[in-house]
């Protein structure tokens, strides 16, 4: 009889707690957003040095192509590559034989010259043919101090042998010089300067080079010339730039980075942490803090200086800049700033 009125009264007591839990209200849970946390630096306007660098080839100062009048056999190389020479000093000396039948023929044209001379004293000839044996014989007395002059090839500069194109015995043909001699003291070197640059150019303006031969070692150089024109196309103008080179270490040929310094200007100076490259474009930005929010700036930068930039434009003297956390950055963004 208990176990029958037990029975009964169960479901409506299940009834009843369902009927409770449904009159539950349910909680609702705020997710509160973490903001990024940033470190930042303040940056402020330095003087910066304002150097220019440009790229060139070393030169020789003077080049000379050491080579006869015309084709002629060589008799005797007096000097060989890499040997110094003085002005003035022999090099070559050509083959005699013309030279030897050009005498024989100027001591006979001497001679027929006095036997119309004596004639023509007297009216033996006319005034006609004694002027056209004068001329001829005028004719190959020049040819003959020509021929002498081409008979031993001279030096006209101090210098260094960096070519020879024949051998004792060859027929100079005319296509390449005997030798090449080269002034080595000084060398130049020939650089485009960026149109901008163009009245900060002076003359006798000392510059710094390297050689990327010699590592970090610096030559001193100086402006000797600098072309009066700008290239339209390029909007650079030449500027020359001699070494001294006394030591002879600068080679033509070599390969040089110049060094322009052209004053000092005031820059904002940041820290390379804070620069952004925009991927696709090259474009630089970096995030300004102000009032717990980052805004994202394009920025100009000038000089690499050691672990910050000279910053020509887009930031401002005493703004605070982010150097930590930007991948994770929008601009506009509420931030964090951490120690």
């Amino acid at each position: 009889m208990r176990t029958r009125n037990l029975f009964k009264f169960t479901p409506v007591a299940a009834l009843a707690i369902l009927m409770a839990c449904s009159g539950e209200k349910k909680e609702t849970t705020t997710v509160v957003e973490e903001k990024t946390k940033v470190k930042i630096e303040t940056v402020q306007i330095e003087d910066v040095e304002q150097l220019g660098e440009f790229t060139a080839t070393v030169q020789a100062d003077v080049s000379n192509k050491i080579a006869p009048q015309a084709p002629v056999r060589i008799q005797k190389l007096h000097v060989e590559i890499g040997d110094h020479v003085r002005a003035g000093q022999v090099l070559v000396t050509m083959d005699a034989t013309s030279l030897t039948q050009l005498k024989i023929q100027i001591d006979n044209a001497e001679t027929e010259f006095s036997r119309v001379d004596e004639l023509f004293k007297v009216g033996g000839v006319s005034k006609s043919v004694w002027d056209a044996q004068k001329a001829a014989l005028n004719v190959l007395k020049e040819s003959y101090r020509n021929l002498q002059e081409n008979n031993q090839l001279v030096s006209p500069i101090a210098g260094i042998v960096t070519a020879r194109n024949y051998d004792n015995g060859d027929m100079y043909s005319g296509a390449l010089p005997v030798y090449v001699v080269q002034q080595i003291r000084p060398v130049k070197l020939l650089v485009n300067v960026t149109e901008s640059y163009f009245t900060q150019v002076k003359k006798g303006m000392d510059v710094s080079i390297k050689l990327d031969v010699y590592g970090d070692a610096s030559f001193e150089g100086k402006v000797s010339l600098i072309y009066p024109t700008i290239d339209e196309a390029s909007r650079t103008f030449p500027v020359e730039i001699k070494i001294s080179n006394a030591d002879e270490r600068a080679r033509p040929g070599m390969f040089a980075r110049v060094i322009m310094n052209f004053g000092t200007r005031k820059h904002v100076v940041a820290p390379d942490l804070s620069i952004v490259k925009q991927a696709g474009s090259g474009d630089r930005y970096i995030y300004v803090y102000k009032n717990g929010k980052v805004s994202y700036q394009k920025v100009e930068l000038g000089r690499r200086l050691g672990t910050r930039y000279e910053v020509i434009s887009g930031v401002e003297n005493g703004d605070q800049v982010v150097i930590t956390g930007q991948s994770r950055l929008t601009d506009g963004k509420e931030v964090e700033v951490v120690n």
